[in-house]
């Protein structure tokens, strides 16, 4: 081919594509920020610095292998291959693994220390604590030379002038502030009640992820879980999240949202207290009102208006039942004493006098229980026959008891009716 011939495009791409391979190692480490990141399943991104920016591509089998969360602006380390990628002419770099630097490092820490201290229990909602409505003396951990420190001092003290705050000066920076943090803590779980402490707020200004770490230490968030007082944590800006804050019993924002939180808004609370004055002066007010209609109701009854006429009345009504029952007795007695007689001549028609009379008798044995057949007065041993003018007296006779004829058979020399 003629060197000003034209070159067909796969041509070029195979071009560029042997350059790079033979002008580049097959493996690179590139650093850079990542910039626009798709990862649902693959991974398409760009590193960046403040110059230059280049394609890259992570493929699924590697991405599952990366240790922390990546995100756009999270500078890392890849490894990898560049090559051309001829169907969309566009060099990539075809990443193996990447490694957090710098912040991305720290954030893949805290979030090993999170999911290690959450397999403990200490961020569970059950084991929280509630906050006292009306703290008397709330103990402040943090350095005694943090603004922190000054916006909880004027906020409590605008908010709840009986407050009392008692600082418990730390370090909230630096390799020293973990121990003196978790120490202090401890001391105030085991002493805090005795002194008249109702609460603690640990607290500290923003700052970067490094100069927050203090707060991520396992010992401190341990020492936040287990004190024995409730605690309210207000770590760094709205934007900053601490393990310690997660093990709090409450987690607040700012530090003056923290104490805003602990301490009560006495205006608020006067407010309340008259309106509570109100609701209940209303409230007696109508059941005095209500009281006041019952009585002029009862007032207005017969009872206290014509007493003299009630008692006239049942006077009357006393007298007409008196009448009433004097009249009914002679009545009722007479009626019963019909109902007797009746009953009298009655059991007189049909007695056993007046069977008797007729020439009828009846028999019973010594006891006087009736008897009803022959063979009942063969076994008794005395017999009372009573007539109409009297009884008779008498013991039975005792006979034997006649045998049934026994049954002869046909005669042998006549021989049965029905022989042959």
């Amino acid at each position: 081919m003629a060197a000003d011939a034209p070159w067909p495009v796969s041509r070029l791409a195979a071009g560029i594509q042997a350059a790079l391979q033979e002008g580049l190692p097959r493996k690179l480490r590139v650093v850079g920020e990542i910039s626009n990141l798709s990862a649902r399943n693959h991974w398409f991104f760009s590193l960046k610095d403040g110059d230059a920016s280049i394609r890259a591509v992570m493929f699924a089998s590697a991405a599952r292998r990366v240790a922390f969360e990546a995100r756009d602006g999270l500078s890392v380390i890849a490894t990898g291959r560049v090559d051309y990628y001829a169907a969309q002419g566009s060099v990539q770099l075809y990443v193996d693994a990447l490694q957090a630097v710098g912040e991305g490092e720290l954030e893949a820490a805290f979030r090993r220390l999170a999911l290690e201290l959450r397999e403990e229990g200490l961020f569970a909602a059950e084991r929280k604590k509630p906050l006292p409505a009306y703290p008397r003396s709330v103990a402040v951990v943090t350095s005694r030379s943090a603004a922190a420190l000054q916006d909880v001092r004027d906020t409590a003290r605008r908010r709840w002038p009986g407050c009392r705050l008692v600082l418990v000066d730390v370090r909230v920076q630096g390799p020293s502030a973990a121990p003196q943090v978790a120490a202090a803590l401890a001391r105030l779980s085991a002493e805090g009640a005795a002194l008249g402490i109702d609460a603690v707020l640990l607290t500290r200004g923003g700052g970067s992820i490094e100069d927050l770490w203090a707060f991520n230490e396992p010992d401190v968030v341990r020492a936040v879980a287990a004190c024995s007082l409730p605690t309210v944590a207000a770590i760094g800006h709205e934007t900053d999240t601490t393990l310690a804050e997660l093990a709090a019993d409450a987690r607040c924002a700012t530090p003056t949202q923290a104490a805003m939180t602990l301490v009560p808004d006495e205006r608020r609370l006067r407010e309340q207290a008259v309106q509570l004055e109100r609701r209940l002066t209303l409230a007696a007010g109508r059941r005095v009102e209500a009281a006041r209609a019952r009585v002029e109701a009862a007032a207005r009854h017969r009872l206290f208006t014509e007493p003299a006429r009630l008692v006239a009345d049942a006077r009357d009504r006393v007298a007409a039942a008196e009448r009433r029952l004097h009249a009914a007795v002679p009545r009722r007695l007479a009626a019963a004493r019909d109902r007797l007689l009746a009953a009298e001549r009655t059991l007189a028609a049909v007695g056993p006098q007046r069977v008797l009379a007729r020439g009828y008798t009846y028999t019973t044995d010594g006891s006087g229980r009736p008897l009803k057949t022959a063979e009942a007065a063969a076994g008794s041993a005395k017999l009372v026959t009573r007539f109409a003018d009297g009884e008779v007296r008498s013991v039975p006779e005792r006979r034997a008891r006649p045998r049934p004829p026994r049954r002869r058979g046909p005669d042998p020399d006549t021989g049965g009716l029905f022989c042959s």
